[in-house]
């Protein structure tokens, strides 16, 4: 009995020990083990565009393999995201209430593809929804204003797909702030990054991304472009970088190599590669055309990085690079020919397919040694495409702004499973998680799924 009497404190410290220490290790535990099954970023669990857990529908039209289908409140071209039975996206309703002091549309001066600047007020939304059903169980009003510019007309808004950590949902509107809620609707913190001034007024669009606890952001524009690393908890700025480029959209990519995490951030003049502890550059290059908009791919020890406007650009560059390895034998391969304007490409067990610039012509590479597999090939049924593609269950999922999807298998040569049509205009690109694909259109949210 003395004997437990003694060792009694040492037990009650080590249970307050595991009282403060287990619960935030259960719970990045928890969110790398579910993440997989889930679809918490815009391009999937490992930024791919690949779900290797979901087996989505082969086949289906507006009366068949339909779960649900919503309308949707307002405008956005943001993919929504899966995170177990619930479904988040981003929205922009226009109220319709006019600032009299604003110049209207059709007073405006002639701007480059018919860009107005708004002069009525626009709501900025979060919506969650049953991930079963489709019905809405929360709405927010992150915030509500008139935008200081306007956005091209294939862009909106809310372009910026949020995320999540499996605690807190991370909402970026760009200009119009960003905002962080718990998974129940509740606002922990928000942040105001100041405006971005994109050139020509073209609109925003790089989507946050989260990682061990940090957030990051991209503000690539025609003034001052930056990086932002910011406290995912408390939302505090841990460090920021000035940027010497101009327009970008490239959502960036964060992985973890030889004992460090890089954090890379395509654009015009450089891509360069943050460690994401302390903001330091840890390698650069380079060699895309301007306006980039497709976001990386990591491919083992490699990183794939493209660019299709005003010529075609791809740069498979090693993680293990150090300085300035741009026209040096650093790179592992590179590419001129058939790479994306908007839609990212997606990376499937060793095979890198993309299509050039927003057209049906498919490329499908071999990521390690850019070996053709499939060169320059027209996909049936398809025309205008700026959704990017996705994979699962040994197929390639792509979507046309037309309304058509094509379903391809996995392969060395080009093979159509299915071709599938909606009445809608599709800009977005779809998500993946179990059963289910969730495509986000102009008006509706579908969720597909097998129907018995």
């Amino acid at each position: 009995m003395r004997h437990f009497s003694a060792s009694l404190p040492v037990f009650y410290l080590l249970a307050l020990c595991y009282c403060l220490f287990e619960p935030c290790e259960s719970r990045a535990q928890s969110f790398d083990q579910l993440k997989p099954a889930n679809w918490h970023h815009w391009r999937g669990p490992a930024a791919t565009g690949v779900s290797k857990t979901a087996k989505p529908p082969l086949s289906w039209s507006e009366d068949r393999n339909i779960q649900w289908k919503v309308a949707l409140p307002g405008n956005g071209t943001s993919t929504p995201i899966i995170w177990k039975d619930r479904v988040y996206l981003l929205c922009v309703i226009d109220t319709g209430k006019v600032d009299s002091s604003l110049p209207k549309p059709e007073d405006q001066p002639k701007r480059v593809f018919g860009i107005t600047f708004p002069n009525t007020v626009q709501r900025f939304v979060v919506l969650c929804l049953n991930r079963k059903t489709g019905k809405e169980i929360w709405r927010r009003m992150a915030g509500e204003g008139i935008p200081h510019e306007g956005h091209h007309g294939d862009n909106d808004f809310a372009s910026a797909s949020p995320t999540t950590d499996g605690e807190r949902l991370y909402c970026w509107f760009g200009s119009a702030g960003l905002y962080c809620y718990d998974l129940e609707g509740e606002k922990l913190w928000e942040r105001s990054l100041g405006k971005v001034h994109m050139g020509a007024s073209l609109g925003e669009g790089c989507s946050p991304v989260i990682h061990d606890g940090r957030l990051v952001i991209v503000r690539d524009q025609a003034r001052q472009s930056s990086v932002h690393v910011l406290n995912a908890k408390t939302g505090k700025t841990l460090w920021e970088k000035k940027r010497e480029e101009p327009n970008a959209w490239a959502t960036p990519v964060v992985v973890r190599h030889s004992g460090r995490t890089q954090v890379v951030v395509p654009a015009s003049k450089m891509v360069r590669c943050y460690d994401l502890e302390n903001g330091k550059i840890i390698w650069q290059c380079g060699g895309l055309t301007g306006n980039v908009i497709p976001s990386p791919v990591i491919s083992g020890d490699l990183v794939c990085c493209m660019s299709g406007y005003q010529g075609y650009s791809l740069l498979a560059l090693p993680l293990s690079a150090k300085g300035d390895i741009s026209k040096t034998e650093s790179i592992a391969w590179s590419k001129n020919r058939g790479t994306p304007y908007v839609p990212s490409p997606v990376e499937y067990d060793g095979m890198l397919y993309f299509t050039q610039s927003n057209r049906n012509i498919l490329t499908c590479l071999a990521t390690q040694t850019g070996d053709v597999i499939i060169d320059r090939t027209r996909l049936p049924g398809l025309s205008n495409i700026y959704a990017s593609p996705v994979g699962a269950d040994d197929r390639i999922y792509f979507t046309g702004r037309s309304g058509t999807t094509l379903v391809l298998k996995r392969s060395k040569k080009l093979e159509v499973l299915a071709t599938n049509k909606l009445d809608e205009r599709f800009d977005s690109s779809p998500s993946l998680a179990g059963n289910q694909l969730f495509l986000r259109g102009r008006k509706f949210l579908y969720c597909i799924a097998e129907q018995k």
